[in-house]
């Protein structure tokens, strides 16, 4: 049985500062490649971050200088720090975990950024 357990989703101001983490239990293989996706009302899933097994990470421009990914390998657990967080940041973030055979998905957490 697979899991990806998301957390640390809410409601922050403009400026404010949000910790999203996820989970990974039940994956058989180890896993190359965690990330995280966002999608908003209306709006394509894009990605967010990724970060490999060996520590290299990606991001989307958006996001380059206030949003950064980690990862703890021997936990299978993902971390995304947000800071300086924008009403344009709002979505549905969603946990995704990448094996050599399978794409694993979490089921969302859900970020808002209003005054």
């Amino acid at each position: 049985q697979v899991q990806l357990v998301e957390s640390g989703g809410g409601l922050v101001q403009p400026g404010g500062s949000l910790r999203l983490s996820c989970a990974a239990s039940g994956i058989l293989f180890s896993i190359k490649t965690m990330g995280w996706y966002r999608q908003a009302p209306g709006k394509q899933r894009e990605l967010v971050a990724s970060i490999t097994s060996g520590g290299n990470t990606n991001y989307v421009n958006s996001v380059k200088g206030r949003f950064t990914i980690s990862r703890n390998n021997a936990e299978n657990t993902v971390y995304l720090q947000m800071n300086g967080l924008k009403p344009e940041d709002t979505a549905v973030y969603y946990c995704n975990a990448i094996t050599s055979l399978t794409n694993y998905w979490g089921q969302g957490t859900q970020v808002t950024v209003s005054s």
